[in-house]
C-alpha cells in the first residue's frame, strides 16, 4: 500500500521551506509520496490576500517541477467550501482505496486541532507527521493519540506572509521561493498591491 502524505495549506505562495519540509518528510519518515493539497480557504484563517485558487495551484506544479516524488493536488477545489480536513480525508480514502493517508502539519496546527471538524476522529484514524515550529512544543499533545509522530524536520522561519510583505516593499524574493515559482510569481506581478 503506498503511503501518502497530505501537506494541506493555502501555499500563497509556497516557498523554500514548505519545499525542505516536504523533502524531509519524503526521505526521511515512512511515507512514499507528497501531496501538495492547495487549500481554497482555511475554515480558522482570514482570507485577505489570497491569490486565486488556480494561480496558487500553478506556483507549486511549478515549484514541484519533475520530482515524481510530489504530486500538487486540486481535490479541495471541487469539495464543499469552507474545505475540512475530514471531508477530504474520507473523499480521498474512497477515491484512492490502495492508498494510506497521513496527515502533516505544523507543531502551532497541532495545537489548536481540537477546533478542527471531527478531530477526534482525525487522531484515532489517521497517522499525523508533526514537523516543528517556532515558539511551539508539540511533546506537549503528544498524549492526544498514539497516531502523532513528531518529526526533527529542520525549523524554517520563513512564512508566506514574509514573501508576501517583501514583494509590496519591493524586495527581491527569488532566493525564497523555487526558482519556477518565483519567475512566474514575477511574471503575473503577484502581491505588488
Amino acid at each position: 500500500m503506498t503511503k501518502v502524505g497530505l501537506y494541506f495549506g493555502s501555499f500563497n505562495p509556497v516557498h523554500i521551506g514548505h519545499m525542505a519540509i516536504a523533502n524531509y518528510m519524503v526521505e526521511y519518515t515512512e511515507i512514499d509520496q507528497l501531496w501538495f493539497v492547495v487549500s481554497p480557504h482555511n475554515p480558522l484563517k482570514a482570507k485577505t490576500n489570497l491569490l486565486d485558487d488556480y494561480q496558487r495551484l500553478e506556483l507549486v506544479v511549478r515549484a514541484i517541477g519533475d520530482d515524481s516524488r510530489f504530486r500538487a493536488s486540486s481535490i479541495e477545489f471541487k469539495l464543499p467550501k469552507p474545505s475540512y480536513t475530514v471531508d477530504t480525508l474520507a473523499y480521498l480514502s474512497e477515491e484512492y482505496p490502495h492508498y494510506e493517508f497521513y496527515i502533516l502539519m505544523g507543531s502551532d496546527n497541532l495545537e489548536t486541532i481540537h477546533k478542527w471538524k471531527n478531530y477526534e476522529f482525525l487522531l484515532a484514524n489517521y497517522k499525523i507527521l508533526v514537523y516543528p515550529r517556532p515558539e511551539s512544543d508539540p511533546a506537549k499533545y503528544l498524549d492526544l493519540s498514539p497516531n502523532i509522530i513528531v518529526t526533527e524536520a529542520p525549523v524554517m522561519d520563513i512564512s508566506s506572509t514574509f514573501i508576501r510583505n517583501a514583494i509590496r516593499a519591493g524586495k527581491d524574493v527569488r532566493h525564497f521561493m523555487p526558482a519556477k515559482a518565483a519567475d512566474y510569481l514575477m511574471e503575473m506581478n503577484f502581491y505588488k498591491k
